[in-house]
């Protein structure tokens, strides 16, 4: 007997989503209201790519504290632990972030160099069994030189984003709906991250990037077959064609959001704790970006009055 995801799929449904449509405003508003808030009450606990400083990764089985313990001891300044879930025991991925050290140029280099050393010495010789693996080094202009790009990255991929719809489907109203529902996705991440405080890295600005591009994709499928449907059904209500389309591609959304689903929960769980702030972003943005593409990039097209298409290459079917 063979299992098939796709035949538990709904098909044929009826469901008005675009009814739905105030209530999800207010949800959405709560939730942008939000990460705005808990970004300038909180703010966004950058990782050593955007603040410099040393970082190193071990496997071991000893304590959080203990290790906080030696790291802080050496006079670096205070250390934070990260450290992947494991049973009491048993050997576990631990990163631990040493702060800049201060200097300029040259000298703050050797600062930065001299600080990882020691740290490696310490542990070495506090816990003789432990595991050293990579370790990275950031200054502070490369620091904030990534912010910046990182930045820029995330604007350029949005305009670009904006005038591939644009060109595509030859209406501002998708263009602007598209890219309402994507900064929608990237404001929700960024107030994800302010919330729970997990490190914010280069690994999650590439996070934010893939967001991007997969809720592009997904609501570039439904807007296909509404545009479809807008020259099939000339008569229908608008409202009525977004629910019709949204029901047609309901199966496929749901597949490959499940699918995705799937291997990023793996990614988390056994991916380690370098891994963990990029599959959390991506956990968090496949859900709020198959939600926009439904509940903000739609109905945004029933608010901006779409126009219907003057093709007539298909005649009305009912």
């Amino acid at each position: 007997m063979s299992f098939a995801l796709v035949n538990y799929l709904p098909t044929g449904t009826e469901y008005g989503f675009i009814r739905l449509r105030r209530m999800a405003l207010l949800v959405s508003l709560a939730l942008m209201l939000g990460s705005v808030g808990a970004y300038f009450g909180f703010g966004i606990n950058f990782g050593i790519d955007f603040r410099g400083g040393i970082q190193l990764e071990v496997m071991t089985d000893e304590p959080a504290d203990e290790l906080r313990a030696v790291a802080d001891g050496l006079g670096f300044g205070e250390s934070e632990i990260q450290a992947s879930r494991a049973p009491a025991g048993e050997v576990r991925s631990v990163m631990i972030t040493l702060p800049l050290q201060p200097g300029e140029g040259i000298e703050a280099e050797q600062a930065q160099q001299a600080a990882g050393l020691a740290l490696r010495e310490a542990l070495s010789a506090s816990f003789p069994g432990i595991d050293l693996r990579g370790d990275s080094v950031i200054g502070a202009a490369v620091s904030g030189e990534l912010i910046q790009t990182g930045i820029i990255a995330i604007v350029v991929a949005l305009i670009l984003m904006l005038a591939y719809i644009l060109l595509r489907f030859d209406q501002p109203a998708y263009s602007f709906g598209a890219v309402l529902a994507l900064t929608h996705d990237v404001i929700a991440t960024v107030g994800l991250f302010a919330i729970t405080q997990m490190t914010f890295d280069l690994a999650t600005v590439a996070a934010i990037l893939t967001i991007v591009g997969y809720s592009m994709n997904d609501t570039v499928v439904v807007y296909d077959r509404i545009r479809e449907n807008l020259r099939k059904y000339k008569k229908r209500p608008l409202d009525e064609v977004l629910d019709l389309s949204l029901n047609d591609t309901l199966s496929r959304t749901i597949l490959t959001s499940v699918t995705t689903l799937i291997a990023l929960f793996s990614l988390y769980l056994i991916g380690g704790s370098a891994l963990k702030g990029f599959s959390l972003a991506m956990i968090w943005g496949v859900v709020i970006g198959t939600y926009s593409s439904v509940f903000v990039a739609v109905p945004l097209l029933l608010t901006l009055n779409v126009a219907r298409s003057s093709d007539d290459a298909e005649a009305e079917g009912q």
